[in-house]
């Protein structure tokens, strides 16, 4: 594939002329890596109809090229086309039989296609051939992995890891499998030995700083990152790491310091400005926020993330009718996420679209039921409006998803009281106060009354006595 990457503008314009001669029936001649920049366009775009007529066209003039051969078996993979795509393949394998990136990407269609055994015999088979193994025993374990054979695809990351420490992806892949077979916690003493092997390998603590990150203690994985940086200061996936592990630690300012490293070091990037974005969100600087949402959309139109943030940014400020434009096109990308469903329903509600809010909560509830704030909120809309019974209605499905929330209790007591039905309220207080005793003070929150305050508390209070 080229290594000189082209710029956006150009990539533009090559794909501006590809339509326009698909549209007119025109000719056009292109070279082999503009043909190559134009079919891995529509690739990222999951346009592979139209990749793969790039596709055809391109080996109609370049017969001999590998690299296309293999990006129009990416989109016939793309359509789920896999006898297609393995006809490409092993066409050009005619052509170019001792090349290993063919041979790599038929043991990858294999894999997709379910044929995993003749997959992993194809992958270890260019292993005479090939310069770096340890790429070999990463894909074999990636296909392992993709099967669901986690213990195997521990002992080919680890075989890759033997050769290259500094393999990043089967590092990462490895914690994943670590942490799916509940073995991650184990792995620090396996971590912990190549640094020892090798201490000033910035490497090993790089990735001894993701397995406490996926262990969720961030003041270790903080520790690690910050040793991998002593010794590269210029180790950007560190700085990047480092400022997710300070947003778990909601240490805000110290993350965007650490994204800001990331930038410098490594240049722009959607992914990268949509962290510094939400780095001044929470920091509550929405004006900042706003700008590298901006940031990111610009260089990366299909960046969801980017639209929501600058959603949630408005809506923070109460800008709720221009918020919702930017949530609806973070909607418009992936209409699949709860959140997006969540933060439209909020915005709704807030500008009295009751209808279009409780449309947007019902979306969320089917896509995350689990969700314990859907209920929540969506129930809200309707205690506001007076309509106790749905309020109820809708915490007893919550409860059916998530029976032992304590939140979703406490909001049932609420409602209940609230309905006159007293019996039935101090049922649910009762479970309520055995899961999270401490957790009552929600209920406070619904009741401003001084008189029912001092009511309630007395009656938690004697099952305190009683507990």
């Amino acid at each position: 594939m080229q290594e000189d990457y082209p710029s956006r503008e150009e990539e533009r314009g090559l794909i501006k002329k590809f339509e326009e001669q698909l549209k007119k029936e025109t000719f056009h001649f292109f070279d082999v890596t503009e043909y190559e920049t134009i079919i891995q366009y529509y690739i990222d775009h999951l346009q592979y109809g139209k990749g793969l007529k790039a596709a055809k066209q391109a080996l109609e003039q370049f017969p001999f090229s590998s690299e296309i051969g293999i990006l129009a078996a990416q989109c016939y993979i793309g359509k789920e086309q896999f006898e297609e795509a393995l006809k490409v393949i092993e066409k050009a394998e005619n052509l170019n039989p001792n090349d290993v990136d063919l041979q790599t990407v038929k043991g990858n269609i294999l894999s997709v296609a379910g044929d995993f055994d003749k997959a992993v015999e194809v992958l270890l088979g260019t292993l005479d051939l090939a310069e770096d193994k340890s790429e070999v025993y990463y894909n074999v374990g990636l296909t392992y992995q993709t099967h669901g054979k986690y213990h195997q695809a521990i002992d080919y990351y680890k075989q890759a890891i033997e050769l290259n420490i500094n393999h990043e992806s089967a590092l990462y892949e490895l914690a994943y499998c670590l942490d799916v077979t509940d073995k991650l916690e184990d792995s620090v003493a396996y971590y912990q030995a190549f640094i020892d092997r090798d201490p000033y390998s910035s490497y090993a603590w790089y990735n001894l700083g993701i397995v406490f990150n996926k262990l969720m203690r961030f003041d270790e994985a903080v520790k690690a990152y910050d040793y991998a940086l002593v010794i590269d200061d210029t180790f950007s996936s560190a700085w990047f790491n480092l400022g997710n592990s300070y947003m778990n630690l909601e240490r805000f300012t110290d993350a965007l310091e650490a994204y800001k490293n990331t930038l410098s070091n490594e240049g722009p990037s959607a992914e990268v400005y949509v962290c510094i974005g939400a780095a001044y969100e929470k920091l509550e600087e929405y004006e900042y926020a706003i700008k590298y949402y901006r940031k990111a959309s610009k260089i990366d139109q299909f960046y969801e993330d980017a639209w929501y943030g600058i959603g949630c940014c408005l809506a923070a400020q109460d800008k709720y009718y221009e918020a919702i434009h930017f949530l609806n096109k973070a909607l418009k990308l992936d209409p699949e996420n709860a959140n997006y469903w969540m933060a439209v329903a909020d915005a709704e509600f807030n500008i009295d679209n009751t209808v279009s809010a409780i449309e947007a909560y019902q979306e969320a509830a089917l896509l995350e039921p689990e969700n314990i704030d859907i209920w929540l909120d969506w129930s809200f809309i309707y205690h506001e409006s007076g309509e106790k019974d749905k309020a109820i209605d809708l915490i007893e499905r919550g409860l059916e998803e998530s029976p032992d929330n304590s939140d979703l209790l406490y909001r049932m007591v609420v409602y209940q009281i609230q309905a006159g039905q007293y019996k039935e309220a101090f049922t649910y207080l009762e479970n309520a106060l055995i899961l999270d005793f401490e957790n009552h003070k929600v209920l406070f929150e619904f009741f401003p009354k001084l008189e029912t305050q001092k009511a309630l508390f007395k009656i938690i209070e004697q099952y305190r006595q009683k507990d």
